[in-house]
């Protein structure tokens, strides 16, 4: 009887196999003979999964980004408004190994958009929706008083977005300085100025 192949696995094996050589050579480094050799393939057998290095790193943008919606998903079930905020951004940071290797797939993917109108495409549209995902989560925000400032949600949505993707950049050029402490203790100080503030006498008042 014909052994059964999993190829939707197949694939997602390579996109693992690819970000551990990426972590480790670069990207220059990660070549299809590479891939194949780090996932237990034959050489030219990575073919029927992807013909080239830029189909398979456009389906790792796509693996990485529906994983994170996985995290996130299961990290803001049962929060709302500025909490679930909070969640959302928290799975997006990169604050361990496995998200830190997320974003040494996505940098060169976004490189590849730059001239490829169709990753350009790709790229927008998830982004699109996490901004949709992130506005919605402050106008539930404001709408239960825990967000007050006077600056919009596309303001908001725009200057968190930068962080995130910001953080990405920084934890993949310098893994050696990248501090998670530091990525959450700044998330948390953006949001506390969203935050309503607090009336006279309220902070510092059993200080005494």
């Amino acid at each position: 009887m014909p052994k059964i192949v999993d190829h939707d696995q197949r694939r997602i094996e390579l996109v693992d196999a690819t970000w551990r050589i990426i972590a480790r050579h670069g990207i220059e480094g990660a070549t299809m003979r590479e891939i194949a050799l780090e996932a237990g393939f034959a050489n030219g057998a990575l073919k029927p999964y992807f013909p080239t290095k830029d189909d398979l790193i456009t389906f790792a943008f796509g693996h990485v980004f529906n994983r994170t919606n996985q995290r996130i998903a299961g990290r803001s079930a049962g929060k709302a408004g500025l909490e679930a905020l909070r969640a959302f951004c928290q799975e997006v940071l990169p604050l361990d190994e496995d998200r830190i290797n997320e974003a040494r797939i996505v940098i060169p993917f976004w490189q590849k958009a730059l001239t490829d109108p169709a990753k350009a495409e790709l790229h927008e549209t998830s982004m699109n929706q996490w901004r949709a995902a992130l506005q919605g989560h402050l106008r539930e925000a404001r709408d239960r008083g825990e967000v007050t400032a006077a600056v919009g949600e596309e303001d908001i949505v725009n200057q968190l977005m930068s962080m995130l993707l910001g953080a990405q950049i920084v934890a993949a050029m310098s893994p050696g300085e990248h501090l998670p402490a530091q990525l959450d203790a700044a998330l948390d100080a953006y949001l506390t100025l969203l935050r309503p503030v607090p009336a006279r006498g309220e902070v510092g008042e059993n200080d005494a």
